[in-house]
């Protein structure tokens, strides 16, 4: 199984729709893939027809014995999506409240590792949607991670969040064997403002080494896919969302194959 998670400490960038897209292209591509949503706000699990705030049982329930995962629990958690090749590990707003634990201190920082290794048969990809805060699933997140894709909108307030996160990540390296290998992708990109092609610009200067040089453009097609609950590539494959989508994926699976240094 190979484990990617899409994070950033901004909200509003494309995290979910980044985490889905790709997804769909992967079981397109007769991948069986799981995805987990460790974001409080359960937008992907609401994505896939689900109510965060209702739901009895979520990954919630991996936490709550002492960083251990009972064997079976994660594949009991397991809900089916719109897509037969994509299984869910549905967030809930009960989330929130492992925030205010410390990793460190409450040895929960492997346990979304630990869930993955029990599912390391079944499934040949995970992706991880990562909530927008540095705490104890987003250390998760990352910990169980091989690839981290950092979505940043083309607009200057999120630079200040992607700083925010490659700081971050020196900061979780330097607990890694190994750093974790990352690639930038600009999102909701729209050419005809002067905002998106300045920051794209920036962009290319300042992380030339770990930024995919496509982008996602602004695409209403993208918005229509998630109200009817499908993948972006299974509502509409000629849109110019999923399109650009294809091409990041090509870009990672590229990228799988040779570690870049950070």
């Amino acid at each position: 199984m190979r484990v990617w998670t899409v994070a950033n400490q901004k909200g509003g960038v494309g995290k979910t729709t980044t985490s889905i897209a790709l997804a769909g292209l992967l079981a397109e591509a007769g991948k069986r893939v799981v995805v987990v949503d460790l974001d409080p706000h359960g937008s992907m699990t609401s994505y896939f027809g689900y109510d965060p705030d209702a739901l009895e049982h979520s990954n919630y329930d991996l936490f709550l014995h002492k960083g251990q995962v009972p064997d079976g629990l994660t594949a009991q958690l397991l809900l089916p999506t719109s897509n037969e090749q994509i299984a869910l590990l549905p967030a809930s707003t009960a989330l929130a409240t492992l925030e205010r634990q410390s990793p460190g201190q409450s040895g929960l920082g492997l346990v979304i590792a630990r869930a993955l290794a029990q599912l390391w048969q079944d499934y040949d990809y995970a992706i991880i949607d990562s909530p927008p805060l540095l705490g104890v699933l987003m250390v998760n997140a990352l910990a169980a991670s091989q690839q981290l894709i950092i979505p940043v909108q083309t607009e200057h307030l999120a630079l200040m969040g992607l700083e925010r996160m490659v700081n971050t990540l020196a900061m979780i390296n330097r607990s890694r064997k190994q750093a974790l290998p990352f690639c930038i992708v600009p999102t909701l990109f729209d050419r005809r403002t002067q905002a998106s092609m300045s920051t794209l610009r920036v962009l290319r200067d300042s992380h030339p080494e770990t930024l995919w040089q496509g982008f996602i453009p602004v695409d209403t097609r993208l918005r229509d896919a998630s109200r009817a609950g499908l993948t972006p590539s299974q509502f509409d494959g000629k849109s110019r969302g999923a399109i650009a989508y294809r091409a990041l994926l090509k870009h990672m699976l590229t990228q799988q194959l040779t570690p870049q240094p950070v």
